[in-house]
């Protein structure tokens, strides 16, 4: 009964400063009041700076404040209930905005959200990136961009991933020397995925891509209202050679699809370097291994003798990033020292890790000033941080601290090319040292004038006020280093008539120099509030939020508060809309409820497990989430975890305890072995915590865990990790992983153990039982009625689950797969009692009497 009847994105970029529109409008067609939802997907990269919503024709208008502030609002809204953010993180690029309102019978309601941000040069163009989800057809569906260049336009592209050959023909594009007007409207018809259909073909991404002209290497200067823009990149300049050292996480947590995605990214990256460039190969977990002791020149021979190395390095150990770093910085030092490395050419480190220190120096600042005090300033250290273990924040504040940038990389089938991608950014510096310089009694205010490096594809941009509001020139000089010679270009900037460049248009140019300007402040001071000492990073943050409030700009460090209509029941709580770090769109993707399947499992197949103190697990990526229970029994108890009796395969295992009880009287167990039993093919596996044996033909034979072998035979194949993991795959069947846990043999309490991994349990028969294996073929339940638990981050609920009704705990057990020594915290539904209600029978049910028997 509620129609949205109208969407409309309105874009209009001038000079690169994209400000957009973006209305809904709404009617309640029932005889009721009705809840109307109001979503808007918007960058990252781009600040809020205006939500209304106007009903029957009184209009609401959020209001920017300190976030402080805003908080005592936000925790009241909590607290009643209601779910009181608006911007939650919305995959790798967005944030979604969304809000809800009630409305009364036959009643109007229209959203506008307004957003602005700095469109940023990359790989040579510029991008407007508007993601559209209306849910339904939409009877007026509009977007429209205009962009205004003055510096010329060079091209124009538009696309979307919804596109279809019908659809095409409807984005008309109009483009001038230094304007274009890109426009969708499909109708109603038109948009339907078929006639007569609800469904809408409307759900993606709509893209604009495009450059301006270069045609001054002194770059273009535009003066409007008191404030100027200058653009500077210059074209056809040789690039700048360069000195890179790959500083490469090999830890135990890089194991599987990491490691090898990084191999994939880092071979494609070697055959790109330019010959003149020179390259070092640094490999880390708990030790450091260099490939040469000196960087190298980007010879055939050399990048293929260096992309072999790179097929060797293989995870294992822990994390001492601290060391792996320090030894690149060394290397670069020394070459320098001793003039291996061409004069005119430039210094950096590109670090991939996906975890935290946890050995060797393990605190953060004092690794932060060990890199800052060992670099000097003379090199830039970009951080790539793998996965989501890593910690953003501390990579972030190193690399901004070594004039460098940090980047997450994304888990997924295109993690290697995330990582060839940032390089791509980096791969062709063309100038260093560059210094953009104007006279200091015309303009103040200026944002970063200095940059060490200015790469091939992207832009330097310098915003500042005029310190005479009618001077409409000045002379602007900019000095670099080039890769044979020093640059130099000056020249006179003059204010633009824009009512001539531009007649009729409604838009008012005059203002947007001054918003870009107060952006890039913002932007800036928030990168330096996060670095420098503890007085620079107050002023900076101070400034920030002053310029945030006065531009009416929701930053991280102020809010939008959007006041509801009040209710039949009252005034209805406010809510908040926030601007969310990077650090923080992690961190809501760690908490949130619903487990983010990592890379390394399936994307179908669920995983099921059990290790450490015996924690049982079902991973079920198709639902996004898993369901745990722990297992408590004496010592010396042997349990069944899977039985087939079809395929004649049987895998039980036994418990050991600790050395003895511990202070607290808690005495832990776990799994110390395994029988793995084929009967149909006659074999036998048993797995301790000292050994593997294999029964096989009648012969025993013995494997140590301090091996690495590789055994393939007609009915199993065997591949052993030293003192790691023991994969087992039978013929034509399931494959089974069993972890190794070794513990500091003089600990006090605690002992050696084992895990268990099941995977392709699929290719298992439909009468196949046991503690892990009743679970092979699915399981339906339903979770409802969340409330607050003992604990305030593990959330209680109900569990409708094989006919009963159970309470559950939101929890999270570790899958030690991809990091054997600190595990993947899983988020799971915690069963408790020994997973009654969730298992079939009682747990003594499965206890058998024999590592290999039935019964």
């Amino acid at each position: 009964m509620v129609e949205v009847y109208s969407v409309k994105v309105d874009c209009t970029v001038t000079s690169r400063f994209a400000h957009t529109v973006t209305t809904s409008r709404a009617l309640n067609k029932a005889k009721s009041s009705q809840e109307i939802f109001f979503e808007v997907q918007m960058p990252k990269t781009a600040f809020i700076v205006n939500f209304s919503m106007e009903i029957d024709g009184e209009v609401y208008v959020g209001a920017v404040k300190e976030k402080k502030k805003a908080k005592k609002q936000y925790e009241k809204a909590v607290s009643s209930g209601q779910t009181a953010g608006l911007v939650k993180a919305s995959g790798r690029k967005m944030e979604k905005f969304s809000v809800s309102v009630n409305i009364a019978a036959e009643s109007n309601v229209t959203f506008i959200l307004t957003y602005e941000e700095l469109l940023q040069r990359k790989l040579g163009q510029y991008e407007i990136l508007t993601r559209v989800k209306p849910k339904l057809p939409v009877q007026e569906f509009q977007i429209v961009t205009n962009i205004y260049e003055p510096q010329g336009l060079a091209y124009v592209d538009a696309h979307a991933t919804f596109l279809s050959n019908e659809l095409l023909p409807l984005v008309h594009k109009t483009v001038t020397d230094t304007k274009a007007r890109i426009s969708f409207s499909p109708t109603m018809d038109e948009q339907r995925k078929c006639p007569n259909c609800e469904g809408t073909l409307i759900d993606g991404d709509f893209v604009i891509k495009y450059d301006v002209k270069r045609t001054e290497n002194l770059g273009n200067v535009q003066i409007a209202n008191g404030y100027f823009v200058h653009f500077f990149s210059p074209q056809d300049l040789q690039r700048v050679p360069k000195n890179v050292a790959f500083v490469i996480d090999r830890s135990g947590s890089m194991w599987g699809i990491k490691m090898q995605q990084t191999h994939e990214a880092l071979l494609a990256i070697l055959k790109d370097l330019n010959e003149e460039d020179h390259f070092a190969l640094i490999q880390f977990d708990d030790t450091i291994d260099s490939w040469r002791e000196s960087l190298s020149k980007a010879t055939k021979e050399n990048v293929a003798e260096g992309m072999a190395y790179i097929r060797t390095i293989q995870p294992s150990g822990v994390t001492d990033i601290n060391s792996g770093v320090l030894r690149g910085v060394h290397m670069l030092i020394k070459d320098r020292q001793e003039e291996k490395l061409p004069e005119r050419s430039v210094d950096m480190i590109i670090l991939l890790t996906d975890g935290m220190p946890n050995i060797g120096v393990t605190s953060i600042p004092a690794i932060q000033d060990n890199v800052k005090s060992a670099m000097g300033g003379n090199m830039s250290l970009f951080c790539l941080g793998i996965g989501n273990d890593v910690d953003y924040s501390f990579l972030d504040v190193m690399s901004q601290q070594n004039k460098g940038v940090a980047r997450r990389i994304f888990e997924g089938s295109d993690a290697s090319l995330q990582l060839q991608g940032f390089y791509d950014e980096v791969a062709s510096p063309i100038l260093s040292k560059v210094d953009l310089r104007y006279p200091v009694n015309v303009v103040d205010s200026l944002t970063t004038n200095h940059y060490s490096e200015l790469y091939n594809g992207s832009e330097i941009v310098v915003a500042g006020r005029m310190m005479d509001n009618n001077l409409d020139n000045f002379m602007v000089e900019v000095f670099g280093q080039g890769s044979e010679m020093d640059f130099l270009v000056e020249g006179q900037a003059s204010a633009l008539d824009w009512n001539v460049m531009y007649p009729n248009e409604d838009y008012i140019f005059g203002y947007f120099t001054e918003r870009l300007w107060a952006y890039l402040t913002i932007q800036q001071l928030l990168q330096k509030s996060k670095t420098g000492t503890p007085e620079e990073k107050a002023n900076a943050t101070a400034k920030a939020l002053e310029m945030s409030l006065r531009y009416s700009f929701v930053t991280p460090l102020t809010s939008m508060v959007v006041t509801k209509p009040d209710t039949k029941d009252g005034p209805d709580s406010p809510l908040i809309a926030d601007k969310l770090t990077e650090a923080q769109r992690q961190q809501s993707e760690r908490v949130a409820h619903h487990y983010v399947q990592p890379s390394y499992l399936s994307h179908h197949t669920p995983t099921y497990l059990v290790d450490g103190d015996p924690h049982f697990m079902i991973e079920l990526p198709d639902r996004e989430d898993a369901l745990c229970f722990n297992l408590n029994d004496k010592p010396g108890t042997i349990f069944n975890l899977v039985r087939d009796p079809t395929q004649g395969i049987f895998v039980n295992g036994q418990i050991l305890g600790d050395k003895k009880i511990a202070p607290d009287g808690k005495m832990n167990t776990y799994f110390c072995r395994f029988g793995i039993e084929h009967r149909i093919l006659g074999l036998k596996l048993e797995v301790s915590t000292q050994d593997i044996s294999v029964l096989q033909d009648g012969k025993w034979v013995t494997f140590q865990w301090s091996e690495t072998a590789s055994v393939k035979g007609p009915n199993m194949d065997l591949l052993l990790t030293k003192d790691r993991s023991l994969t087992v795959t039978l013929r034509n069947s399931v494959k089974f992983v069993i972890l190794l846990h070794k513990v500091w043999s003089e600990h006090p309490y605690h002992r050696d153990y084992l895990g268990f991994y099941t995977l392709d349990s699929h290719l298992l028969s439909s009468s196949v039982h046991g503690l892990l294996g009743q679970f092979y073929h699915g399981i339906e339940y339903e979770v409802s009625d969340m409330h607050p638990g003992e604990v305030q981050e593990k959330p209680d609920a109900t569990m409708y689950v094989k006919g009963r009704e159970l309470n559950v705990t939101r929890g999270w057990q570790r899958d030690f797969r991809s990091d054997l020594k600190m595990g993947k915290n899983v988020p799971c539904w915690f069963v408790h009692s020994n997973g009654t209600g969730l298992i079939d029978g009682d747990a003594t049910d499965y206890v058998v009497s024999g590592l290999f028997k039935t019964f």
